[in-house]
């Protein structure tokens, strides 16, 4: 046991007879750790761009909500008729009366 962790340390087992079969899984140990740290940076930059969409989506829906809001003070009837009123328009006194014309046949 010792003589074998002393070897390891050493480096032996990758100058010894069947060395290229170590090289083999080494370099196939490294592709995989190479494929690993590049799949968990991948994953990193997703959560950081699904997080800033979300600060996004978030500013654009309390913008929706302040601009549907300013929308319905506009359209309110008072507000109409302060912006109307400027322009020298005011309300009719009497209400609009419905005028029926009867066609002969």
């Amino acid at each position: 046991m010792k003589k074998g962790l002393l070897d390891i340390l050493k480096g032996k087992f990758l100058v010894s007879g069947d060395a290229p079969k170590n090289w083999l899984f080494l370099l196939f140990a490294s592709f995989l750790a190479a494929l690993m740290i590049s799949s968990s940076h991948q994953a990193d930059k997703k959560v950081t761009q699904i997080s800033s969409l979300t600060e996004e989506v978030r500013a654009l829906r309390s913008e929706f909500v302040s601009k549907r809001q300013e929308l319905q003070q506009i359209r309110l009837e008072s507000t109409l008729r302060r912006e109307v009123a400027d322009n020298g328009l005011i309300p009719a006194a009497m209400p609009p009366q419905k005028i029926i014309v009867k066609t002969a046949e």
